[in-house]
Parts: structure tokens; sequence; C-alpha cells
């Protein structure tokens, strides 16, 4: 029989969209040419909508209430919103929240159909430039059709009104025509909907949140060459990276954050509201894209992924063709985020106290779409979360190597020999050497009193450690990286790397320059702003 759309109601509909899009992903991965045809809209869907149902659980084993559930449901998905598609869902979703999250009132009919309504208008509103034929296009035909005497029949309205809008979408954008596809992100809003729809049916959702697995019915809309017999999926001259990030930011910066980021790039989606967003740009450039974020608010959470070869090794008949091979790099800092991903590789950045789980390692491999992914931790600490990653990642049919990397600059080093063109083994190999042969060290504060291999230090105190231990215990940053860089170069090196944090001073790479062209006269210096936040200062010598 019909339900309301209380507590229970909501838990439903988030587990019943769950798994319908967990029947469909692959489906809409395969159909997924519009803005970037990278495969991944059906995964990203998922991914979002996983993230807003277990944020539901939580506040419902809680005893929460609806009220607490929908705005939970809004939240979660906008924390984990992933690419274009995700991004924009989490905006429909936070749109019926603020109108549902009112106590219903006699008619919740209508107030569903206000839902609907608001979710529309909000979406539009996030996107800086809206285009015909995309989810857009069918969540405001669910909103313009939303009728009906009771919930339920508001919602299967808006339902059937979103297939019927899915079905003409080829006709409205050119390149769905083209590779004869409907919108991948229609499509999986059309599953949400008619989550929406069964749940208020009285549908039971299944118990536990469960991906139902990867196999998927036969794509039912042709993925093949288009009519001039081109292959649809490529994008000539389009940005060749996707940076995604929540942005912790007033709601008056938001507006001067949209126009530069408008300025930098495509595919601009900035969603969410009350000091938290979501930030979604396609761009060449991803250092610009990020800095715009530092200059609005706190960007965290940062996800940078390289997809131009992945678009133009897309392929017909089926989902986007594996890149041979990718390096998948956890960073400390947005500006070795910005340098990995220039580098090509799939980014994964620490946030301070928040280190990233196995889980969100996997899910950036995945993005990675390779048969061969090289993995570089980067931190000692972070390996066993790596090598879990991995293991799920072979489990997935990829081949992996993980690089035992334990600061940033054996990452950055590794890099810069990675050659996609060589055998798989003999590119580990390379990458592996290169990492080993630099030494590393860290220049940071001291928070407490501690005894240490140098001595006893104090709070405020700046320690240089080498190779993972404390070797020196100094005054300042710069004498104490001087020493550093002395007793490093002392073994012998061609190349000092210096990776600036974000508390470091603004002369201090000059200073440290200086005294490396002084002291070391066949040494070269390289800089890097690597934005990190809690070591003023890395340094490796190869």
């Amino acid at each position: 029989m019909p339900q309301t759309l209380d507590a229970d109601a909501v838990r439903a509909w988030c587990r019943l969209a769950l798994q319908a899009l967990g029947r469909a992903r692959e489906e809409i991965d395969a159909i997924n040419v519009y803005p970037v045809a990278d495969g991944d809209t059906g995964t990203n869907l998922y991914l979002t909508v996983e993230s807003a149902a277990e944020s539901v659980d939580a506040v419902l084993d809680a005893h929460g209430d609806r009220t607490q559930a929908l705005r939970a449901m809004a939240h979660g998905a906008l924390i984990g919103a992933r690419g274009n598609s995700g991004t924009i869902l989490a905006q429909l979703l936070r749109g019926m929240s603020e109108i549902l999250a009112d106590t219903p009132g006699p008619d919740e009919a209508r107030q569903l159909r206000r839902a609907f309504r608001r979710a529309c208008e909000s979406a539009y509103q996030a996107v800086a430039h809206p285009v015909e034929g995309t989810m857009l296009t069918v969540a405001r035909a669910a909103a313009d059709a939303a009728a009906g005497g009771e919930a339920a029949a508001v919602a299967r309205s808006a339902y059937e009104a979103a297939r019927k809008a899915l079905a003409a979408t080829p006709g409205q954008l050119d390149v769905l025509g083209d590779a004869g596809v409907v919108d991948a992100g229609g499509r999986g809003l059309v599953a949400v909907l008619g989550a929406l729809a069964d749940a208020l049916a009285g549908v039971v959702p299944p118990v536990r949140l469960t991906d139902p697995g990867r196999t998927a019915p036969p794509v039912p809309y042709g993925c093949g060459p288009g009519r001039d017999g081109t292959d649809p999926h490529v994008v000539p001259g389009g940005p060749g990276y996707e940076v995604i990030y929540l942005l912790e930011a007033a709601d008056s910066a938001v507006t001067a954050l949209r126009a530069r980021l408008d300025g930098l790039g495509d595919s601009l989606v900035v969603v969410g509201g009350d000091g938290l967003w979501n930030v979604h740009i396609h761009v060449d450039d991803v250092g610009a894209a990020i800095e715009a974020g530092v200059e609005a608010g706190r960007p965290y959470r940062i996800k940078v992924t390289h997809f131009g070869d992945q678009a133009r090794a897309s392929a017909s008949g089926g989902p986007a063709e594996r890149v041979l091979r990718a390096v998948v790099a956890v960073v400390r800092g947005d500006g070795l985020a910005a340098l990995c991903a220039q580098a090509g590789a799939t980014v994964v950045t620490v946030r301070p106290g928040d280190p990233p789980a196995a889980a969100e390692i996997a899910e950036a491999i995945r993005r990675a779409h390779a048969r061969e992914v090289v993995l570089l931790p980067n931190d000692a600490e972070l390996r066993r979360a790596v090598a879990d990653a991995a293991d799920q990642a072979r489990a997935e049919g990829v081949r992996v190597a993980l690089i035992p990397t334990r600061s940033a600059v054996q990452g950055i080093a590794a890099l810069a020999v990675h050659e996609p063109s060589r055998r798989f083994d003999e590119d580990v190999v390379a990458m592996t050497s290169a990492a080993g042969a630099t030494r590393y060290a860290e220049v940071v504060v001291a928070e407490h009193q501690s005894w240490t291999m140098a001595g006893v230090c104090q709070a405020g105190d700046v320690l240089g450690l080498i190779d993972g231990d404390v070797a020196v215990i100094g005054g300042n940053l710069v004498e104490t990286g001087t020493i550093v860089l002395d007793r490093m170069l002392a073994a012998g090196g061609e190349m000092a790397t210096l990776v600036l944090g974000a508390g470091a001073p603004p002369d201090l790479a000059d200073r440290l320059e200086t005294h490396v062209r002084d002291s070391h006269l066949a040494v070269d210096t390289v800089v890097y702003d690597g934005g990190q936040q809690t070591c003023p200062l890395l340094i490796g010598v190869e």
C-alpha cells in the first residue's frame, strides 16, 4: 500500500536507488559520452548515492527522525559526490531535502511537487552553462509532470515523465544522437526517481547496502560509431583533467569563485550551501583550479583525474576501453596534487588528521581506468591502506605494483622516470630505482617536549628528520634546513628538491637555494610549492 515519506521511506528510497544503480552502473558507464567519454558516470552516481545511504543509515541507527534523515541524505550525497553527474545529483537531492525536511503538512503530495520544482531550479543554478539533453532536462520534465492526489502518485508521474524525457535526449544533444545513446546522467536520475516511486509504493528494500555485482543487463542503447563513421567518444581539444574538491567557504565567496573557475575550463558545477560546497570542473590548469578554491576558502578531499587519454582510447560497442597504464599517487598538499596530476597521475589528497581509507584509494584506482596501475603511497603510515587497495584492484583484474615511497619527494622522482611505453616490469623497476636513490628529509616544528635520537627537543624547536629519524634540533627553519642539506649532500648528490609547505616563510627557498649554490657547486636545486599543512619543508637529494 502507498507509504508516506517518513524516515523509513527515506531509508528505503536510498537503498532502492543504490540497488538500482548497482544493477545499471555498467550500462550507464557504457553509454557515457557527454561531457567527456570517460566511462564512469554509472560508477560516480553509485558512489554518490552510497554515501547518501550510509549517512541516512547512521542517523536512523541513532534513532534520528525524518527531518534528520533527509538532511543526512543531502549532506552524504554532497560530501560523497563524484564526477559531473554525481555533483548534479547531490544538488537535486539537496534541493528536495530543503522542502521535504520541513514538518510535513496535511498535503504531502503538494510538498513533494514543490520539492521536485526546488530540486530542478537549484540544479540549473549550480551548473555554469546548462545544456539541454542532459540530466537537467530529465529533472525538469519530472518537476513539470509531478502530479497526483497522493505522494506515491506524484513520485510515479515524475518518474514516468523522466523516462520519456530520457528517451528524447538523443534528439536534443548531437553527441548523443551521433553515438546512438541516451544521456548517461539522465539514465541514472531515472533510476533514482524510480526508487523513490517504489519506496512510496511500499516496495521493501534490501536489508544491507551491497553492490549487486558487476554483471549488468545488455546495454539497451547502441554505443557504436557515429553516422559519419567516426568514434563518437573522442572529444578533440577538451580539457585534460577533472578536478573535484570539497570547499569550506562563506556563501558570499562562491560568486567570485564561480566566475574565476568559469574562465579556466568547462563542465563547471558548484553545489552546496551553508558554508560547505562541492566543486567540479574540467580544466587543463589543475593548479589554477585548486588555487581558486584556496582563495575562496579551504579546499580538501581534492581529487584530480587525468582523462584525456581515456577519452581518446574509448572504444565503440561497449564501455570505454581501459588505458594501458596509470599511476595513482597519494599526497598531502594542494601543490603536490597539482604537480602529480600534471605529470599524468591520478591523485588522492590526504586531509590533515583524516588519512584516506583503502576504499577511497581503491576508488581512485578505478577512476584511473587502466589495465596496469603503479601506486605511490608517499608515506610509510599509509602503506597498509594502499596495500589493501591494491589487493582490491587485483581482485578486479587490474595488474598493480606498489612502490614503497616513504615521502613525496621519492614519489616525484619516480614520476619523473615513469614511461608508459616500457614493459610494465621495466617501468616499475625504473620508478622503484629512482625512488630508492632519493634520500628524503622533513623539517618540522615540534609540538611538545620529547626524546629524540638527536637529544631532547622542546615545543617550538625545529626538527630535521633524515630518512625518518630526527637528526637535527634547530632554532629556525633556515638554520635547520641548511644543516640537513649539508648532511645529506655530504654523502653525494646531483639534485636537491625542496618542497615548500603551507607554513614556509617567503624567503626560505631563496636562502636555501643560495646556500646550495655557494656551498655545493655541482648540485642543482629545484623548488616546488607543495602546500602540505603539517610539514613546512620536504627535502629530496638524488
